[in-house]
């Protein structure tokens, strides 16, 4: 049973990877507890006018944790966390993580329909939140979750909690003995950007985490002295681990959070702490690009800009060491596991031109055509990967497992990549039918799923269409049964399904009927064709 829901790696495989000393025991709890000793009085993280030294993070997690047992979670119970860039979001994930208990990851986009579904699919205990986030009020989704998911058991709010329970009010003084943590165990569940329905989980281990911070540390040369600015949502796998807040504190350097990644937010906050590494997605690279001229701060601290999450044009890359004095790091990666990175020593031309390479020796990687078959090198071809950090299965997903690894444990990242003659990877696309929207990932099944629920709607198919400052945005073809509805209805009746904002089409067209292939499938090709020379000829005649 427990081999269903956490799919876990071929014992010949663990033990080599811990007779390779890949793997070496650590917890996340022991790995505080030790930072704690060493590190003391040190800031490990700071919001706004707040900041959490490592002895008190570490006292803050024991109290934490106590309080929650108290309260009934156990190990293995599932809590899904939904905190923005709060200090109490790293206080509640060493909480449960020595506890035993899985937080999963949800992010502050996200709003009814992913949470019931992590609520349910889960069978969560509990369901942690803030008061307010963004014009948000984040207690009355947890009113329709609680009511529709009969394991959840307790909502916990940072703030004002009205009806349900302080976050606040659970730290407990009192000495309450908690139960072994394995480093083989389970650590929490993240969010894949998957291509068909809601998300798939991903469970992550103590072992498989805990190696690939210490594996991007080294790559970008984290210390003590390095200070990390989180603008990007922590709970997303890049900002936090690669090297992100946990590769952060794991070096036993300082975690920065900021509120928003706007220059007039980020700019302010490198200049005052004396940040030495941030991580961006591509849109917002280039607004920080657009902005850096006209703004006058001191970014002599800054060492590396990590750009990451979705391709980053080449053109762009060239103007960041100018721009910013600092060394561009491509980072390309999977909440699955492999990571890619540039080394702060490479060419300039490998840093622009390439999305790097894997991070340890122990990735395998393999370049294949739609048969499995290995490409020729320096072919395009479907990337396929395994090794230490990088999943066997997803959660309670056997089905689904089947197709998205080979039967030798290979996982099927759906990316188009090439691999140039020195192992750097340059991505040339997704083969998944998915949208990146820049570093946002949209599943568009799941998106075409709601509009069907529409009573106007007959069918409907969810394309990429090229963005200039996105990379991609989605465009929605929808035929409608008799009366068609307006644009701006039918974005409505979406945000009342209550998805992401994200999710919601960038562009909706109406259409008489889909192209199709020989075989009576919808040709999302000639979708993305025709909306790619619709955007042409609009661009032409302005």
């Amino acid at each position: 049973m427990m081999r269903t829901k956490y799919p876990s790696w071929p014992k010949e495989f663990a033990d080599f990877y811990r007779k390779e000393n890949c793997w070496r025991g650590e917890t996340f709890g022991t790995m505080l507890r030790e930072r704690a000793k060493r590190q003391g009085e040190r800031i490990a993280v700071t919001s706004g006018e707040l900041s959490l030294s490592y002895a008190a993070l570490d006292n803050e997690a024991d109290r934490l944790a106590a309080g929650f047992h108290v309260l009934g979670i156990k190990k293995g119970d599932r809590v899904v966390l939904h905190l923005p860039n709060v200090i109490e979001f790293f206080t509640v994930i060493f909480a449960l993580f020595r506890l035993g208990a899985l937080p999963v990851f949800a992010l502050p986009s996200h709003r009814s329909s992913e949470i019931n579904y992590f609520c349910e699919f889960t069978e969560a205990v509990a369901y942690i939140i803030p008061d307010t986030y963004a014009d948000f009020d984040y207690r009355t989704l947890a009113r329709e979750v609680k009511n529709r998911v009969s394991t959840l058991q307790r909502v916990i709010v940072t703030g004002d909690s009205e009806e349900f329970i302080s976050l606040a009010d659970l730290c407990a003084d009192t000495f309450v003995e908690l139960p072994e943590v394995s480093s083989e165990d389970v650590a929490f569940l993240q969010l894949s950007g998957g291509s068909t329905g809601l998300s798939k989980l991903i469970p992550r281990t103590h072992d498989d985490y805990i190696y690939s911070l210490r594996v991007s540390d080294e790559i970008c040369q984290m210390d003590q002295n390095s200070v990390y600015l989180a603008v990007l949502p922590v709970a997303h796998n890049y900002p936090l681990s690669s090297p992100g807040a946990l590769g952060t504190l794991y070096a036993g350097g300082r975690v920065v959070l900021a509120a928003g990644a706007s220059p007039d937010e980020a700019f302010p906050l490198i200049e005052r702490e004396r940040i030495t590494i941030t991580a961006l997605v591509p849109p917002l690279a280039l607004v920080w690009l657009e902005a850096v001229s006209s703004r006058h701060y001191d970014f002599s601290s800054l060492k590396v800009l990590q750009v990451g999450g979705a391709k980053f044009s080449e053109e762009a890359a060239r103007r960041v060491k100018p721009a910013f004095g600092c060394i561009l790091q491509q980072v390309f990666g999977m909440a699955e596991g492999l990571v890619n990175y540039t080394r702060l020593d490479d060419s300039e031309e490998t840093i622009v031109s390439t999305q790097g390479r894997p991070m340890s020796k122990y990735d395998e990687i393999r370049v294949v055509d739609e048969d499995d078959v290995d490409v020729e090198p320096g072919s395009v071809g479907l990337l396929l990967t395994r090794g230490p950090y990088t999943i066997r299965g997803y959660y309670k997903a056997e089905e689904h497992n089947t197709k998205a690894f080979t039967a030798d444990g290979f996982y099927r990242t759906g990316d188009l990549v090439k691999v140039d003659e020195s192992g750097n990877i340059v991505v040339e696309g997704r083969d998944k039918d998915q949208i990146n929207r820049g570093g946002e990932k949209v599943a568009a099944e799941e998106v075409e799923n709601h509009l069907l629920a529409h009573e106007a709607v007959l069918d409907a198919a969810i394309v990429s269409m090229p963005d200039e400052f996105l990379g991609e945005r989605s465009c929605a073809f929808v035929i409608t049964r008799h009366q068609t509805p307006t644009v701006s209805e039918l974005k409505r009746f979406l945000k009342e399904r209550g998805i992401a904002a994200f999710k919601i089409p960038d562009r909706i067209e109406f259409i008489h009927s889909f192209p199709y292939t020989p075989l009576g499938k919808v040709s999302k090709k000639k979708l993305r064709q025709m909306i790619a020379e619709k955007l042409i000829v609009r661009a032409a005649a302005n």
